[in-house]
């Protein structure tokens, strides 16, 4: 008999005294790729509903109504990465239709652990704009905010008024930037938002240069208790960005960063509106 009918049919043998499994020749080579070992059926579980239910208790742990599940992101980005000119635009706003918003956070000064607690906790999306002169202490702390799925993005090195700086000295201070964070986080930002929110042509043609594909404003800015509106009704509209800053009791009056931010999201939600991540849409 061939040999290798032999093994085969030994090997068979020892399957039947083992285990009372028949077989043939053929069988012993598949046996092992047809025997599964028993894995118990998962039980259901509640998912999205769990995962919301939570975050709605810790709204309720940090004094908010919970704020509205962001829609889906469109499959196709409503903001577009080219002016009417060629350059690179300058967005205040996403053209959308829904009763969504944008939170940014500025600069880097505080360092606030609770903000990364409330954030980790109500999962409420923001992209940062970070100065190297004001996060060169504590890289790490914002890393756990990107941690979370928020982005960081450039707000140059020194946080100069740009418009006061020649060509040269605008490149530098935003391609700086792209630099310091790119070595820090891992990749160079795509947006950037000049100090004060003061831009000039020089500093469209620095942002290409360097990579950037937005430069990115804001339609109302954060203070303690109250927004700043640009529009004269003082009302949110669908699509606009909010600016607000990471600062802490010493420029606040006293008032932690979480404070300020709750009393942001309750000003969001008392207006209908919810918060969707802005990179999803630019």
């Amino acid at each position: 008999m061939d040999r290798r009918i032999m093994r085969a049919a030994l090997g068979c043998l020892l399957l039947v005294m083992g285990s009372g499994v028949g077989c043939s020749p053929g069988a012993a080579r598949s046996h092992s790729a047809s025997v599964r070992p028993h894995v118990p059926a998962a039980k259901p579980s509640g998912g999205r509903a769990d995962a919301r239910a939570a975050t709605a208790a810790a709204y309720r742990t940090w004094g908010l109504e919970p704020l509205a599940p962001p829609p889906a992101p469109p499959s196709r980005k409503p903001a577009g990465r080219r002016a009417a000119d060629g350059g690179v635009p300058v967005i205040s706003e996403i053209p959308t239709d829904q009763k969504i918003v944008f939170l940014t956070f500025d600069d880097g000064a505080e360092k606030d652990p609770e903000f990364v607690k409330m954030m980790r906790e109500l999962r409420i999306p923001f992209t940062m704009f970070l100065t190297d002169s004001a996060i060169r202490s504590d890289y790490g702390y914002f890393k756990q905010l990107q941690g979370l799925g928020d982005s960081v993005q450039n707000h140059t090195l020194t946080h100069p008024n740009l418009r006061t700086l020649g060509a040269a000295a605008q490149r530098q201070e935003i391609c700086g930037q792209q630099e310091k964070l790119k070595a820090e986080y891992g990749s160079a930002p795509r947006l950037m938002r000049p100090p004060y929110g003061n831009w000039n042509e020089n500093t469209r043609a620095a942002a290409a240069s360097c990579g950037i594909e937005a430069i990115v404003l804001w339609r109302e800015s954060m203070q303690i208790k109250n927004m700043q509106y640009q529009d004269a009704g003082k009302k949110l509209h669908p699509g606009d960005i909010i600016l607000a800053h990471f600062r802490g009791p010493a420029e606040l009056k006293g008032t932690s960063m979480t404070r300020m931010t709750a009393n942001m999201l309750r000003h969001i939600h008392e207006q209908g509106f919810t918060v969707a991540r802005l990179e999803d849409y630019l």
